[in-house]
């Protein structure tokens, strides 16, 4: 993560001074999403301790909810960025567009991409023991920084490679247009991260593809030995996810050893999708009318009971 950090740390350094040099808006763009990409690594980093303590009775849910917190933040903040960009690229281009150093920001992005592809490699490679989410998402997002580089050093290239006179009154609007395309394509994936961040800050159930994806799971399994009447309670904290099914018994008998048995199924089937899960099964206990009326019979009982051993005193 220190790694991923400075990596960080050093393209957001560069792309501020190519953007200031170049004047380019799709290498601001850049130096932004890295700029606040940087801002979040950074507490998340002192956070990482807190994130793997294990739940309590103060935190029942641990400290997973600090990290939702931070992707609502984040991704709050780059849809701002992103909208922001979008709408002052259009201004310019209204203006008569803004020419650029094409073949400066080409080699730039070339040199970019080689990096965040030098990155990913080594994170891959430190996590192939770990298996942690956290690096994986930072393994992505250096993946995902390194093909746009790569579609941006093509589109700078263009006005090398097609030197012609029809292509030249395109050439003052060709920064902005590049920088509103990537800002559009961009746009729905901070927008989804505030989506799922809130879900998972106001415990609601994660996604419906999740939540089936789980139930696939499951169900073969508890379907084997019998069990038909199942309801589920499924939650999402930051990137943990709490499942609890509830089994409805015909017959008023429950065998505990059993009952661990099929757990454990479950959670062998659910450890091959999911890395940070708690899972546990339980019977359910439907309160009914005949319930209220077992439970006073036997109240009823208890203080005729008492009074006896009372009066046997």
């Amino acid at each position: 993560m220190s790694v991923s950090l400075y990596g960080n740390l050093f393209f957001v350094i560069v792309e501020i001074v190519m953007a200031i040099y170049t004047s380019s808006q799709a290498v601001l763009l850049d130096a932004i999403y890295d700029g606040v990409e940087f801002c979040m690594l950074l507490p998340s980093l002192f956070l990482i301790p807190l994130l793997y303590k294990p739940s309590n009775e103060k935190h029942p849910f641990g400290y997973m909810q600090i990290e939702s917190m931070f992707v609502v933040v984040k991704g709050i903040t780059m849809t701002g960025v992103t909208v922001g960009l979008i709408l002052n690229n259009i201004e310019i281009m209204i203006h008569g567009g803004r020419k650029v150093a094409f073949d400066t920001i080409a080699w730039f992005e070339l040199f970019a991409f080689f990096l965040g592809i030098t990155v990913s490699i080594y994170l891959k490679y430190k996590n192939r023991l770990m298996d942690s989410p956290l690096i994986t998402m930072e393994m992505e997002g250096w993946e995902i920084d390194s093909i746009a580089s790569f579609g941006m050093a093509i589109a700078f290239f263009l006005p090398v490679l097609l030197p012609f006179p029809w292509f030249r009154p395109i050439t003052p609007y060709l920064d902005q247009i590049i920088t509103v395309t990537l800002s559009i394509f961009m746009l729905p994936t901070p927008i989804k991260t505030v989506i799922t961040g809130l879900r998972d800050l106001f415990l609601i159930p994660p996604e419906e593809e999740t939540v089936d994806e789980i139930k696939e799971t499951i169900e073969p399994v508890l379907n084997a030995y019998g069990y038909k009447k199942l309801y589920y309670d499924i939650l999402r904290t930051g990137r943990k996810l709490w499942i609890s099914v509830y089994i409805t018994f015909d017959k008023d008998l429950v065998s505990i050893t059993r009952f661990k048995i099929v757990q454990n199924f479950c959670i062998q089937a659910l450890a091959k999708k999911y890395t940070d899960f708690y899972f546990e099964l339980l019977p359910d206990i439907v309160f009914t009318t005949d319930d209220e009326a077992l439970t006073n019979h036997i109240v009823n009982q208890s203080e005729e009971v008492d009074q006896n051993a009372k009066f046997a005193d």
